[in-house]
């Protein structure tokens, strides 16, 4: 096994290690405060903060991930976590909201330090003239990431039910702790480095293709969470009757086969270069939130509609962001590799902030047709942006 295999397998156990816990405590902190009798909409909030400090830590990360090295911000991602689950283990007096936002705003710090280092990372393991190599371990990563995220979603039942609220988070605190410590001895000292000291201005991208990638991925990731993060949840609890277990077990399935989906996506498009499949299989997605809100508009089995169309947009959108995930790592410096990846994720973090709030006030006041409207509109605004990326021959020139 070489060395680049071996750094590859200790970033990607990092990184299912560090899902697994962010997974399952998503899970805990929707059911337990279900339980104390919080509504739906409450409990998104208390995630607000979670998702707004994915966008200054995806800026300010990359730009710490290229002057201090990627196993750094990786490993600082893993302690982060370790606090935030700490923060939770307190006597349930504590556990007030502010609280509980905080923890979560830790958690959003160390789950996007550690997903920009492994993205980053990878980059540096393959060599640049093996852009199919590449693709097939972007999505490998991605792919299991978000299949272990819905593992999670159970595994956070499963420790609820088991040893209640505060034995749960204190099991996955000493667990990370485990994997973190392994961390610091294996992972290589300088990956990721910068040779160049970069200034604190070079977070903003200087490239049009980041840019207009990034752009894309903010109206793309806008418009999954527009009905997926509040609406879809609420509309399952209310309209269909189902009950907190189905609802979070139909949710955890679909990210399971979501994550499966990217995986393989390079089997489904082929070793895709550009902007081509980006464009067109946005464009596909577009379609299915539009399809879905007509059916229901034409009063068709909403269970057949929605379950069905989720499916659908599901597969479908396991293939756009597995594309995406690809292009960033291709399209970004070898130098600096985090600056790039890390401005492109703050983007995508952005749009997840966007589609959560719009999520919410949306539903309320429009109900979930005009969720799933906006949703394909947001992806049209992807594919049409998408357009405008160049070949990568032309970015690597």
């Amino acid at each position: 096994m070489n060395a680049a295999i071996r750094q590859y397998l200790v970033i990607t156990g990092n990184y299912w290690a560090f899902t697994l816990t962010d997974g399952a405590l998503r899970m805990l902190v929707v059911l337990h405060f279900h339980q104390l009798g919080y509504s739906p909409l409450e409990i998104a909030l208390l995630f607000i903060f979670y998702e707004f400090f994915g966008v200054v830590t995806n800026l300010v990360g990359g730009y710490l991930g290229a002057r201090m090295g990627l196993n750094r911000t990786m490993n600082i991602g893993l302690f982060l976590q370790i606090v935030a689950l700490a923060m939770l283990a307190v006597p349930a007096a504590m556990l007030t909201v502010p609280w509980v936002m905080a923890a979560q705003a830790l958690s959003g710090i160390a789950k996007d330090l550690n997903k920009m280092s492994a993205k980053s990372g990878i980059k540096l393991l393959v060599p640049d003239e093996q852009q199919g190599t590449l693709y097939k371990w972007v999505a490998i990563l991605t792919g299991s990431k978000n299949t272990l995220k819905g593992v999670g979603f159970f595994l956070g039942g499963v420790l609820l039910m088991a040893a209640g609220f505060t034995g749960a988070v204190v099991i996955m605190a000493v667990a990370l702790g485990l994997v973190w410590l392994a961390s610091l001895f294996l992972l290589k000292q300088e990956l990721g480095k910068s040779k160049a000291k970069p200034k604190f201005t070079d977070i903003l991208s200087k490239s049009r293709a980041i840019n207009v990638l990034s752009a894309a991925r903010m109206f793309l990731f806008g418009a999954r969470d527009v009905w997926f993060v509040v609406a879809l949840p609420v509309y399952l609890h209310t309209v269909f009757g189902w009950d907190h277990w189905k609802v979070g077990g139909f949710m955890a399935s679909w990210i399971i086969g979501y994550g499966f989906i990217q995986t393989i996506a390079p089997r489904i498009t082929g070793n895709m270069e550009g902007k081509k499949p980006a464009v067109l299989w946005a464009a596909f997605l577009a379609l299915i939130p539009a399809a879905i809100a007509g059916g229901l508009m034409a009063g068709w089995s909403p269970q057949v509609v929605i379950v069905g169309g989720l499916l659908l947009f599901g597969v479908l959108f396991a293939i756009n962001s597995s594309l995406h995930s690809y292009l960033i790592v291709s399209y970004a410096r070898g130098d600096g590799v985090s600056l790039d990846v890390g401005f492109y994720y703050m983007s995508n973090a952005a749009g997840r902030l966007l589609g959560t709030i719009l999520s919410g006030w949306v539903y309320q006041v429009y109900g979930l047709e005009a969720c799933l409207w906006i949703s394909a509109g947001l992806v049209a605004m992807a594919a049409s942006l998408s357009m405008l990326l160049p070949e990568r021959r032309q970015v690597m020139a």
